[in-house]
């Protein structure tokens, strides 16, 4: 019996200024993703986790796109296609969500927001990392968790306090009052999530 013809992988990356992540789907079903910190060591923890993906598909052709604010010499030092993140962001949320009309972007450093009708539309926060993925970790580590603990967290919470998320030095002398005056930490991690939601 001939060995049925191998159907072609794709291959997904993102290389942020935090993280990299990596979805494999074979069009319909998602095969494989993984989420990792690189630790500013964005090469050796990208080999690392293509090491892992081709472990697990070992035959399988792939072809490969990139995206992300670190992806773009990454790409290129590889030789793969490179998508601004804008543009891979949008074209997932018409294919998998077309009713989407707003998505909101935290990462490691910066926050974005898109407005996607009636015409696209980006806003961004370039200034600070108030707001971004760094400063919810930044909180969740006052409160010993991690980013996932923190929404763990906030899912039970009663109380909202006012919270600055512009800048994680204001933050952090709103946050340790409440510390110390035993707010619950369930209330303090949603106050975390409201903050960056309004003021992002």
């Amino acid at each position: 019996m001939k060995d049925e013809m191998k159907k072609t992988l794709s291959l997904g990356l993102d290389v942020g200024s935090t993280t990299v992540k990596a979805v494999v789907t074979d069009g319909e079903r998602i095969l494989f993703s993984d989420y990792r910190r690189h630790n500013a060591d964005v090469r050796g923890e990208l080999a690392s986790l293509l090491r892992d993906i081709e472990k697990q598909f070992p035959r399988d052709p792939v072809c490969v796109a990139m995206t992300g604010s670190g992806g773009l010499g990454v790409a290129k030092l590889m030789g793969v296609q490179f998508v601004q993140e804008v543009i891979a962001s949008t074209a997932a949320i018409e294919r998998l969500n077309p009713e989407v009309d707003v998505m909101i972007e935290l990462g490691g450093e910066d926050a974005k927001i898109t407005y996607l009708h009636p015409v696209p539309e980006q806003r961004m926060n370039g200034t600070c990392a108030g707001g971004t993925g760094a400063f919810i970790d930044q909180m969740a580590t006052l409160l010993k968790v991690d980013a996932i603990g923190l929404n763990e967290l906030a899912a039970e919470y009663e109380n909202l306090y006012p919270i600055a998320s512009r800048c994680g030095v204001f933050a952090k002398s709103d946050v340790q009052p409440l510390l110390n005056q035993g707010a619950a930490h369930s209330d303090i991690a949603a106050s975390v999530f409201q903050a960056v939601a309004t003021q992002s």
